[in-house]
């Protein structure tokens, strides 16, 4: 084995596979080595589907048998939401280093547990947003830095997409049991207009929700308040037509991404508003962000530097979904300070 490659184990055999396992693969510094799952079959299938290029990869038929494989050093985990906290904390307690499919957790007091034990075990923890490892992302975060577009001053993000049949079951139980649009979607929405204010903390949420009979949210918007005239709209649907939008307004210019969470395929396109520069237009290459994200992780790992998303981020987004969570059930605005 190589000292220069990080060796991976896959904990599920989840549809995200179609995208992690490639790019786990395809990672100049990773090596696949073991993937598992509960279902019979389910794990030796989703390897000959989505890497059939690869050889000796060991199956094992429970994430148990995978975390006790001590010649495994980082765990990506794809399985259910409800069920990333628990798999967490028992790949760090194997010694794991853990790259975590959003959300890391449903409750904040979850990621609170997870930062303890993986600094108790010098471990790396990382939540899976794999759009902040695209190119565009680093070049708007460029753009507001430049100070081309001014103070940030408002941000809208848009997430939708008409639910498909194959994925219906993300919307059969209910929020609390990790179901529904917040928690597939809504995360990344809210995620991305964060980003925008950088290290400004929320103040207060309010949000409305449609669900279904399940008690699922299926449609949802809402406005964040950093405080001193600074909002965050953010929509997110399985009810519209696709919409991967993020736009932000500065008190000099404006900028807008018209598909922020990219496919790998996909060219990305910015375009911004200055008084200095007038109205520019870019277009980036194509790029793979979940190879990218998985080739940053392994790196952290080999290298001991932080994840580029730290676990202080991770629980100021749990906190912002379930206040907005809460402002939909209640119809009240939900204060944060």
């Amino acid at each position: 084995m190589s000292p220069t490659k990080l060796r991976w184990g896959i904990l599920g055999a989840a549809r995200i596979n179609q995208q992690l396992m490639p790019a786990i693969v395809s990672a100049h510094n990773s090596e696949l080595i073991a993937i598992a799952s509960r279902r019979p079959n389910a794990a030796e299938e989703t390897l000959k589907k989505y890497a059939p290029q690869v050889n000796n990869v060991l199956i094992y038929n429970s994430p148990e048998k995978l975390l006790n494989d001590s010649n495994i050093q980082a765990v990506y985990i794809p399985l259910a939401t409800e069920d990333h906290a628990e798999w967490t904390l028992r790949a760090i307690a194997a010694g794991k280093h853990v790259l975590c499919e959003k959300p890391m957790a449903l409750h904040v007091a979850d990621i609170e547990a997870i930062e303890i034990a993986s600094k108790e075990k010098n471990v790396k923890v990382m939540e899976g947003f794999m759009y902040r490892f695209h190119p565009q992302f680093q070049r708007i975060q460029a753009i507001i830095q430049s100070g081309i577009i001014g103070e940030v001053r408002s941000v809208r993000s848009n997430f939708a997409y008409p639910m498909q049949a194959a994925r219906l079951y993300r919307i059969e139980r209910p929020i609390h049991q990790g179901g529904g649009a917040m928690w597939d979607i809504g995360c990344y929405a809210i995620h991305a207009a964060r980003s925008a204010f950088g290290n400004i903390k929320a103040q207060s949420i309010s949000a409305l929700a449609h669900y279904n009979e399940h008690g699922a949210d299926i449609s949802s918007s809402g406005i964040i308040d950093f405080g001193e005239g600074k909002y965050a709209q953010f929509n997110f649907s399985f009810q519209h037509v696709r919409r991967a939008e993020f736009e932000i307004i500065g008190t000099a210019g404006s900028l807008k991404c018209e598909n922020v969470w990219a496919k790998q395929d996909d060219a990305a396109r910015i375009s911004y508003v200055s008084d200095k520069e007038g109205e520019q237009s870019e277009i980036l290459t194509p790029a793979n962000h979940f190879q990218l994200e998985v080739e940053h992780f392994s790196d952290c790992v080999l290298k001991d530097t932080s994840p580029a998303l730290s676990l202080t981020d991770a629980k100021e987004n749990c906190l912002v979904i379930n206040a907005a969570l809460d402002s939909a059930k209640t119809g009240k605005l939900i204060n944060l300070v």
